[in-house]
């Protein structure tokens, strides 16, 4: 029986993907849900997995080509194993027709390798540039960040923060946090918790614009900006406002390592509230980081530098940190945008509160 592989389900923001190179050809055995194609969309990258073992007789759409959601890619003959013919052979003439020649397996002749495609042609002259192609990925965040700068009135205000307190709070608890959790203590639930406690008191920030109305919304669903090596990739910490460090902390770090992995879902990478991004993990020192639509803010996180700065009428070295908050202006006015930060600095000078229950 002839099973057909089809496009999986994607979300509403996503309409399209590109298929990758197929990791089975037609003529080999496959079995139930082992993957045949990964499919790279707008966001990530899906597997398109066998619907049952049996055999790969057809492939309905070729590596690069752009598919929709339920669209047949390829064809699966189920039941016994399918010997699909390859080239004809000539066959083997005996050396003499007096003599009984022993039956020898057929050795097929050496053939010469194909050449092998690639995206982008390179050459070996040295200096000489190269032409590829962009990924989906790279093409939509290209995409959204033009758009965000066309749409939306983008201002940014800056803040420093004295993170000597987060640094002391991590000192002394960071051994018992992690074996308590298995998990280290780092800055972003620091940060995730700080955020979260602004956005209660300034709610707009946490707001959209659709249309003519603004979109109040009632939970804390706070992007997390990861680089990958297919390019930036923002998934969601849901409700993040209900989240204990512990939680934040593993959450983070299981987006990073599926982030490198191309595992994350479409689902995890849609919706959000308000985002993070810390450029300060490649050095940087000061930002002005693009919003995130249908976002109206987003925080940026920078490298921290020792700096010296004065304290009760006396110079002293502290661990300093840079803070930006981009925010889209049509919405959100720049006192309360100014105040969140101030909320949001004043949140981590003071950390106890941040780290409630080790």
């Amino acid at each position: 029986m002839k099973l057909e592989v089809r496009v999986p389900a994607l979300s509403d923001s996503v309409a399209s993907g590109t298929l990758l190179p197929w990791r089975k050809q037609v003529g080999e055995a496959v079995a139930r849900d082992e993957t045949l194609v990964d499919l790279e969309t707008d966001k990530v990258i899906l597997e398109i997995p066998a619907p049952a073992s049996g055999t790969l007789v057809e492939l309905r759409q070729p590596e690069g080509a752009v598919v929709k959601a339920d669209e047949v890619v390829a064809v699966i003959e189920t039941g016994e194993a399918i010997v699909v013919p390859g080239p004809a052979e000539k066959p083997v003439q005996p050396a003499t027709p007096a003599v009984a020649v022993p039956t020898v397996a057929a050795v097929p002749a050496p053939t010469m390798p194909l050449p092998v495609t690639t995206s982008a042609a390179v050459s070996d002259t040295p200096g000489a540039s190269r032409r590829e192609p962009m990924s989906r990925l790279r093409s939509r965040v290209a995409e959204r960040l033009v758009a965000a700068q066309h749409t939306a009135a983008m201002l940014t205000t800056f803040n420093e923060v004295n993170m000597q307190p987060v640094n002391e709070l991590r000192q002394r608890f960071k051994t018992e946090f992690e074996v308590k959790h298995g998990i280290k203590l780092g800055y972003m639930s620091f940060f995730v918790r700080a955020v979260c406690q602004a956005l209660q008191q300034f709610p707009v920030v946490n707001a959209a614009i659709d249309g003519t109305d603004i979109v109040w919304q009632g939970d804390a669903d706070i992007g997390i900006a990861i680089s990958s090596p297919r390019g930036l990739v923002v998934p969601i910490l849901r409700r993040a406002q209900t989240l204990s460090s512990a939680e934040i902390e593993a959450a983070i770090a299981d987006f990073a390592r599926r982030a490198r992995e191309a595992k994350l879902t479409l689902e995890e990478l849609s919706g959000g509230t308000f985002s993070i991004t810390n450029g300060g993990v490649f050095g940087s020192l000061l930002s002005t980081p693009i919003l995130n639509p249908p976002q109206s803010a987003i925080l940026g996180m920078h490298t921290i530098q020792e700096r010296p700065v004065a304290e009760n009428g006396q110079v002293v070295i502290r661990p300093m940190m840079y803070l930006a908050l981009t925010y889209d202006h049509r919405l959100i006015d720049g006192r309360d945008a100014v105040q969140f930060l101030v909320a949001v600095k004043a949140a981590l000078e003071a950390p106890d509160a941040l780290l409630p229950a080790v």
